[in-house]
Formats: structure tokens, sequence, C-alpha cells
């Protein structure tokens, strides 16, 4: 009799339960026992309220991840198989599940119809979160115009009867390739929150004191969104190496500036249509008489569109630097992808001129306006790998010491390493 009493068992609860181990489940039932003291709840429920502020969620984005998670009974009500459930799809389910779960978070009005307005709102609610995070003011207009760069980097190509055109769930999923920093932030918000949670993150920008920043391209919002496409340990801190109005518009004052260490760079251009774009090059730019690189490169626009572009894998062809060839064939200069003379962007010795055009390297688009580049603004950044840092040290020590005990022992064979001393 009792048990006919008992309520049905709910196959999606369990089915997800089975994606955790014992000791993840019963963590996650310490986490919502806890929650739900705080809701003041008997221990039956966690409230939107309690909810949203240990996961560090405000606005229209906090309200929607909650009434996802509490499948839209719109009862203020989370139970603990609530919190099973929207954990095994949104952090232990497929990729598809998870695009599929991030799609339905963005549509913040569930009228199933994701409009530009519905991104603009979440944008606005994450950057607010983020550089609250870094100690910004909330609600800071400096962010609207990184939104809408973002928005323009979107495609909405579905149509419905009377009304504006929305992003399908393929516009979606190719809008998450050119922002991935924003699929990266929406991927973890059920992560307790900190300036450490994967999507949060922003570069701390070293610089001399005495550079006035309004002269600098590289601003937080630009580092966050390339920081997508980057691992932690690249974003911890980036250091000014080269700009132009600083040291000049020069190729060898250039190379002499960022050839002291082995870090990846990051270059970028603003060119005198007001194009923001670049490249993020993660081997050294040393003098080659051919293409080089590994498949971190990447080449990025910033304005007036926000996307990435990673290697494709149709070639090989990532980084350019040719310096002093009299070959016509090898044009002295840097450059990301495509092929000689045809480069998914390159900037010419002279520092004065260059080019970007499509290319399949990255299945990039011509990142300017038109395909000749006529540089405003150059600026290098050293992506300084803080875990790394010691074992150069060491490994460059390592190296000094090696050769001396070699330079000590030709003198010794010849009999004059006393007298050198």
């Amino acid at each position: 009799m009792g048990n006919s009493q008992s309520p049905p068992p709910n196959p999606r609860f369990n089915s997800a339960s089975r994606a955790f181990t014992p000791k993840e489940l019963e963590d996650l039932k310490s986490l919502f026992n806890s929650l739900a003291a705080q809701s003041q709840t008997n221990g039956q429920y966690v409230s939107s309220s309690v909810f949203q502020v240990y996961f560090g969620l405000k606005g229209p984005l906090g309200e929607r991840m909650f009434d996802l998670a509490t499948q839209g009974r719109k009862d203020d009500k989370l139970t603990f198989e609530d919190l099973v459930i929207t954990k095994g799809t949104y952090v232990k389910g497929t990729n598809d599940e998870i695009e599929e779960f991030i799609y339905r978070l963005l549509d913040v009005t569930d009228d199933e119809i994701l409009t530009r307005s519905d991104l603009d709102s979440v944008l606005v609610n994450m950057f607010n979160h983020i550089f609250q995070l870094k100690g910004s003011q909330p609600e800071s207009s400096s962010h609207c115009y990184m939104v809408e760069t973002f928005l323009n980097a979107a495609t909405f190509s579905k149509d419905h009867e009377g009304r504006d055109k929305s992003m399908s769930f393929e516009d979606f999923k190719s809008w998450c390739t050119l922002v991935p920093s924003v699929k990266k932030f929406l991927s973890n918000l059920l992560v307790p929150p900190d300036p450490g949670r994967p999507g949060s993150k922003v570069p701390k920008l070293q610089y001399s004191e005495n550079i006035d920043s309004s002269i600098l391209l590289l601003r937080d919002e630009y580092a966050w969104h390339m920081g997508g496409a980057l691992s932690h340990e690249e974003l911890e801190e980036w250091k000014l190496l080269y700009h132009s109005s600083l040291n000049g518009l020069s190729f060898n004052t250039f190379l002499g500036n960022i050839s002291n260490g082995d870090e990846p760079t990051v270059l970028i251009i603003k060119d005198r249509e007001g194009y923001i774009f670049g490249g993020f090059a993660s081997q050294p730019w040393e003098r080659h008489g051919d293409f080089y690189g590994d498949m971190k490169t990447f080449l990025f626009q910033l304005y007036p569109k926000a996307s990435i572009f990673r290697p494709t894998g149709a070639n090989s062809n990532l980084q350019w630097c040719a310096v002093n060839f009299s070959s016509e064939t090898i044009p002295n200069g840097i450059g990301f992808g495509g092929r000689i003379n045809h480069f998914g962007m390159f900037l010419s010795a002279s520092f004065d001129q260059g080019h970007t055009f499509s290319c399949t390297t990255f299945n990039s688009p011509c990142l300017s306006k038109t395909a000749k580049i006529c540089p405003e603004v150059i600026e290098c950044w050293g992506v300084v790998r803080k875990g790394l840092e010691q074992e150069t040290t060491d490994v460059v020590k390592g190296t000094v010491l090696e050769r001396f005990k070699e330079d000590r022992h030709m003198l010794n064979l010849v009999g004059i390493a006393n007298a050198s001393e």
C-alpha cells in the first residue's frame, strides 16, 4: 500500500543521475540541502533568489537559467531532481545537448524566437557580470560598443510572418565558432562564480605607467573576446611589446622588441578605414623562407565585427616572417594564412601597407573593408605564460652553463684554460 502512494519515478532524473558518480551525487545533494536551508523551505526546494545569488547570476540571464532549471513551472521551486536533471544536461550532456540548452537559455523572453533583442540583453548582462568581477562599474556604457560588434557577427536567417528574422539553431552554432568566449562563459554558469571561472577570466594588460591608455587598441573586452580561443594559462598577463605611435612604423624595431622571448604574441592593426583586426601567433616571429607555425594560431576581427577564425586544417600555411630576402617570390614582412602574395593577412616590411584576403587556412573573410591595408596603428602584445616562466629561465641557465663547460673543455684540450681566466 505504501508504495502505491509514492510518486512514479522520473525517467529524466533516473537518466541524468547515471551521468554522475556516487560522490558527485552526494556533493550535489549537500549543495541542494545548503541552498534549500538558505531558502527557508524546510529543505524542500531552492528559491530563485538564493539560486541566482549562489551562482552569481543576475538579471534576465539568471531568471532564464532558473526557469529552465525548474522545467518552466513558474513556481519558484527548484527541487533536487531539477538540479540533477539540469546539471546532467547542461554540464554532463553531449556537445549537442549543451548547445541546445544554451540556445534555449538565450531566449530570455521564452517565446521560442531568438531575436537580436534577446542577444543584446544577454550580452549586456554578461559584460556587466564579467567586468564587475574585475572591479569595473556595473551597467557601464563603455561595453555597448562591444555588444554591437558581437551582434554584428551574428546571423538571423529564420523567417517569421510579420516579424523580424530570428537566429536559428544552425545560426547559433555558427556564431559560437566566431565568438567562442560567449559559449565558454555560457557553458560554465553553474560553477560557483569567481574571476577564474572559465569564460570570466580577463588577462591583465601590462604597459608602462607613462603610456596614455587611450592610444592602445587592446581593451579588456577585446582581450576577453580573444581569450575564448586560448587556454587558462594564456589569460594571466599580456605585456605591451610594440606600439607604432611609441616605437615608430619600423619593421626592425618591431622585430627587435618582440624577439626577446618565445611567448605567443597578439598582433593588432587599425587601418585608415577604422577597422581593427589581427592575428594570434603561437610561435615566435623568426626569419623563415616559407610558412611555419602550429594549429594554435588564429586570425581575428575586433571592430566593426568581433570574430575569431581558427585553422581549418586545409593547409599548414599559418605564420609567415620573411626578413631581408631579395627574391620577389619571398615577400618581406609578416603574415598569416593563405598563400604567397594572397595572404589571409599580410603586413609588408615597410609597415605602411599590406593586404587581407579570404583564405581557406582559417576560413576567414577579408578582415578589412578592402583587400588593401593602410595601417594607422600597429600594436603587439606578448602573452606571458606564468607557469612556464621559471621553467624557461632554468632551461636558459642550463644551456649557458652547458656551453660554458664545453668551452672550458676545449680550452683545457689546448692547454690555455688557466690563461683565459
